[in-house]
């Protein structure tokens, strides 16, 4: 994407122009347009300024990584027991599950469930004591 993006934005002009423009030769900004070698970030930066564009523009991405991963919750997904509840049947009931990369074991699987179902105790007892401010006694 980076490829078709700069040999677009540099339109009409050479890569000599575009080259001196940026202080490197015109070998170096070829191996940019044609993917033989990828820019650093200070160089994405210098590109994204000459062109006047964001660096995810110059990328070819189509949405911030924050938007796409945003999800507007349900009440029901809001609640946190219910979600480790799901999630603590999903890892019992599923074969091939992996962790960082690696194919879970049983042994793993089930210290990951007693390691869930120990935090899902200490927050319950600490969300007990818990009382919000809005329904305290004011004296």
């Amino acid at each position: 994407m980076l490829t078709e993006n700069l040999k677009k934005l540099r339109g009409k002009q050479t890569q000599d122009e575009i080259a001196k423009k940026l202080g490197i030769s015109r070998a170096r900004y070829s191996h940019y347009e044609n993917g033989i070698r990828e820019p650093d970030n200070n160089m994405l930066e210098a590109l994204a300024d000459l062109f006047n564009v964001t660096i995810d523009d110059l990328l070819g991405r189509e949405i911030n990584q924050l938007t796409k991963n945003h999800v507007d919750f349900t009440k029901d997904e809001k609640d946190i027991a219910k979600r480790l509840k799901t999630f603590r049947d999903e890892i019992e009931n599923s074969d091939g599950l992996a962790f960082d990369g690696e194919p879970i074991s049983e042994e793993a699987k089930e210290s990951l469930i007693e390691s869930m179902e120990h935090i899902f105790r200490q927050t319950q007892r600490i969300n007990k004591k818990y009382t919000p401010n809005k329904y305290k006694d004011r004296e």
